[in-house]
């Protein structure tokens, strides 16, 4: 089994600054509840990740299918719970690509197979709430 070991260092009241593969930064609190935001909150890194793991797999699988994209965005929203802890709930993804005569198909195929088999967030993710997901296919200009 191959473990993560991740240290993080406090920096002020709440902010905490960590090391990840020779990349520093620092997650934080907001100013309301006592922190400096001297970085992004937490919980919302947890969205950030899902975003890159499943960009991550979409973007391999369609190099390998030699499908050539002239830009890719993807958001995400998710709703929060009330109730301490809130958590994420719902969470829905849109994937949206741009390109001269992209393969539906093959788009299509990417992100199913990086939402059912290969995205590990997501997986974690869909433990605890629903992911859902959306593509749309924008034609490049000229």
């Amino acid at each position: 089994m191959n473990k993560t070991k991740i240290e993080a260092s406090l920096k002020g009241n709440m902010g905490f600054e960590m090391e990840l593969d020779g990349h520093n930064f620092i997650i934080d609190a907001a100013e309301e509840i006592g922190g400096n935001d001297l970085g992004p909150r937490p919980k919302q890194l947890l969205l950030a990740g899902l975003i890159g793991c499943t960009g991550i797999d979409v973007m391999s699988m369609l190099k390998k299918m030699k499908v050539e994209l002239d830009d890719l965005k993807i958001q995400v929203e998710a709703d929060n719970t009330e109730e301490h802890p809130k958590v994420y709930k719902d969470i829905h993804l849109t994937y949206i690509f741009k390109g001269k005569d992209l393969p539906r198909h093959n788009i299509e195929k990417a992100v199913t197979l990086s939402q059912e088999r290969y995205c590990g967030v997501s997986a974690m993710l869909k433990k605890a709430t629903s992911i859902t997901y959306d593509i749309i296919i924008r034609e490049s200009d000229g």
